[in-house]
């Protein structure tokens, strides 16, 4: 079995009385106003083409031919696996393939509505007559004209034709016993309440269905993604629904909440009777709820979601909230745990901000993980909410998430904002210098503390995380947070501030002389050299000065350390000579040495750079030579082409017009052609060779 949804085929198979689905669905271009099976093919008529979908597992489309002038496409299935397929007052019989079965097509005598296959006829009704013809061979048997009827009276008819009134009136004149009578006529009205919501008169429908105590979970399922899946399959409706969005869905719902407020007022009252719940079904046969407490969790649920959907216009967020609130804590509440109102606020977006701050606060207390959830998950809404009222918000109340959040949106976010990146390192050196403290009086006296970042537990861990952004953000601003840092310790993140300043002789002295650490020393100016920068290029030149001529310990400021005099490192600054000759200025790395340095000091460092010098220069020869001989060709290709000439005669011909150049403008193609001016068109194509 095939069945069209909207723009989708979906495929079914008949087992153990029940239908299961064969195979995926299958998307189409349009609509699908008619089909019929065709062997494992199927032919569907869309709108304004014939189409052929082969069930091959890969639902590979073929497109037939247009429908022609017709309303509406006409598909009929024949009893031999074929299809008949109509196009304007012509029918054409095709195979599985698509292909035509026969030499030429039935003729009709005007564009048939219906058809049917009866072997060996195939029946046509027209608008005025039911023709009846035989394909092999192409005979007309017979032509019965039809009057058009003037009364219906009919109710399947009149229900077809939606005339709803009227059908109702003919159900209460029949004869049929009470109990028959008041079932057709309670069918006919909830008819007439579907039809009214196709027609989108959502609040005159719902009226309707309030009256009839149709069961709300079948009005709530004519609501796209209002009910659970597998509950909505089992409800049918008389025909499909109407594709709703927009303005014309917040109307629809804004009519379901009242019609749901209604009806969950009328179900409380009644929650202690031990009746089960008498609604009716809006299709017979169809499932009903007989649990008034279920009925009641289906409904405040719904309740819920059109809350979301309905703009804040509306006035009913806060509704919503607290209900979700009073509800979180009940044992047995559908609604139980925070998760939902989570869920909630993320979609609010920053229209809604002070809501999203009335309502986050006994989340972010409860669980503070989820609740930072409200300002942190990836969803358009919550992107785009203002961060720095968030962040001001939760370094009122919850200063533990500040750091969390400012980090998502750095590292996940991409947030450029220098003052999110000043904050999240204030943050961190708050935290660092309350662990420091308990640290440093844990120590044993006489016991040295490790180096930055080694520290066990929560203390090594901020710091590393601190050390990481000062060395890898752009965007803090160091001159301000430098007076933040203590003069007494942390000297690792002073010298990184320090360097991000450009006082990099400052940041040396620190590695050097204070840390006594020639590695972390090296590796700054790694991290720093730039020979096209100019504030860049010397550092290295810099650390050689640290190391043969260090400054005084007051070049740092009011540090609150007791230093050591530096002391001169000839070893130290020969390494650098030796490792980083090529990022050192020669000339100036020599005026640094001492008096005393002898040549077999450096004779590594010499040889180093006489060696990169006689290869550069090596390198700038070969350059040399390979841009004269460039130089040459190009002279020598130049003069060959001052060197063509082209003669014009008195006899010389265009090879275009064949009339004679004389003293017109002329044009001269690279193969020697000439030609007219006026009869040159394309400059890049010689005529003798189109």
């Amino acid at each position: 079995m095939c069945v069209a949804v909207k723009r989708k085929l979906q495929l079914y198979y008949w087992k153990d009385r029940e239908f299961y689905e064969l195979q995926g669905d299958l998307g189409v271009p349009d609509i699908p106003k008619s089909m019929a099976w065709c062997e494992n093919s199927i032919c569907v008529g869309f709108k304004r083409d014939y189409y052929l979908i082969r069930l091959d597992g890969r639902g590979s489309i073929k497109e037939l031919f247009p429908t022609g002038k017709q309303l509406e496409p006409l598909v009929a299935p024949l009893a031999d696996g074929k299809v008949a397929v109509g196009q304007d007052d012509l029918t054409v019989v095709l195979n599985e393939e698509g292909v035509c079965t026969q030499k030429c097509a039935l003729n009709w005598t005007d564009i048939p509505i219906a058809m049917e296959h009866q072997p060996p006829y195939i029946i046509a009704v027209l608008p005025r007559y039911v023709e009846i013809r035989t394909p092999e061979p192409r005979l007309l048997v017979q032509n019965v004209e039809l009057q058009r009827p003037r009364f219906i009276t009919s109710i399947r008819q009149l229900l077809q034709d939606k005339q709803f009134e009227l059908a109702l009136q003919l159900a209460k004149m029949k004869d049929d016993s009470d109990g028959d009578k008041k079932q057709q006529i309670h069918h006919i009205q909830n008819l007439y309440a579907f039809n009214l919501f196709c027609q989108k008169k959502f609040d005159d429908s719902m009226q309707v269905f309030a009256k009839l105590g149709t069961d709300p979970t079948h009005v709530i399922g004519l609501y796209p993604d209002l009910l659970p899946s597998d509950f909505r399959k089992q409800l049918h409706y008389p025909n499909p629904l109407p594709t709703l969005s927009g303005a014309e869905l917040e109307k629809a719902h804004v009519a379901l909440i009242d019609y749901l407020t209604q009806k969950r007022s009328h179900l409380v009252k009644q929650l202690n009777d031990s009746d089960p719940s008498t609604t009716s079904p809006l299709m017979e046969g169809t499932p009903t709820i007989k649990s008034r407490k279920k009925l009641l969790q289906i409904i405040d649920t719904t309740l819920l979601k059109c809350y979301l959907h309905v703009r804040p216009l509306k006035g009913l967020h806060q509704k919503a909230l607290q209900v979700l609130l009073d509800q979180s804590t009940k044992a047995n509440s559908p609604l139980k745990g925070h998760e939902r109102t989570v869920q909630y606020l993320q979609r609010l977006g920053a229209e809604n901000l002070g809501i999203i701050f009335e309502f986050s606060p006994w989340v972010l207390k409860i669980c503070p993980e989820d609740g930072l959830k409200i300002f942190t998950e990836d969803l358009p809404e919550v992107e785009t909410l203002p961060r720095d009222k968030v962040l001001q918000f939760l370094k009122g109340g919850f200063q533990e998430l500040a750091i969390p959040y400012l980090e998502h949106i750095i590292y996940e976010w991409d947030e450029k904002g220098p003052e999110f990146h000043n904050v999240l390192i204030q943050l961190y050196l708050r935290r660092v210098q309350g662990l420091m403290k308990q640290y440093l009086n844990s120590l044993p006296e006489g016991t040295s503390a490790v180096p930055a970042g080694q520290e066990k537990g929560e203390l090594g861990g901020f710091r590393n995380k601190l050390l990481s952004f000062l060395e890898i953000s752009t965007s803090y601003e160091p001159a301000r947070l430098i007076s933040d840092f203590p003069f007494d310790g942390l000297l690792e993140e002073r010298a990184l501030l320090l360097g991000r300043m450009g006082k990099h002789e400052q940041a040396l002295f620190i590695y050097v002389h204070v840390l006594n650490d020639t590695r972390m020393a090296e590796e700054y100016c790694q991290r720093h050299y730039n020979s096209s920068v100019e504030g860049n290029k010397d550092v290295y030149l810099s650390l050689l000065r640290m190391y043969l001529s260090p400054p005084e310990a007051h070049c740092l400021g009011p540090i609150k350390m007791d230093l050591i005099e530096p002391q001169a490192n000839l070893k130290a600054a020969l390494q650098v000579l030796e490792l980083h000759h090529s990022k050192l200025n020669t000339t100036k790395a020599i005026n640094l040495l001492p008096a005393n340095t002898q040549i077999r000091e450096i004779r590594l460092f010499l040889e180093s750079v006489l060696e990169e010098k006689a290869q550069k220069k090596r390198c700038n020869q070969v350059l040399k030579s390979l841009l004269q001989a460039e130089f040459l060709r190009v002279q020598e290709e130049r003069i060959f082409h001052q060197q063509v000439k082209c003669i014009i005669t008195d006899e010389k011909t265009c090879r275009v017009c064949k009339k004679k150049i004389g003293n017109s403008a002329f044009a001269r193609y690279p193969n020697g052609v000439v030609v007219h001016y006026f009869c040159c068109k394309d400059r890049s194509v010689c005529p003798t060779e189109l």
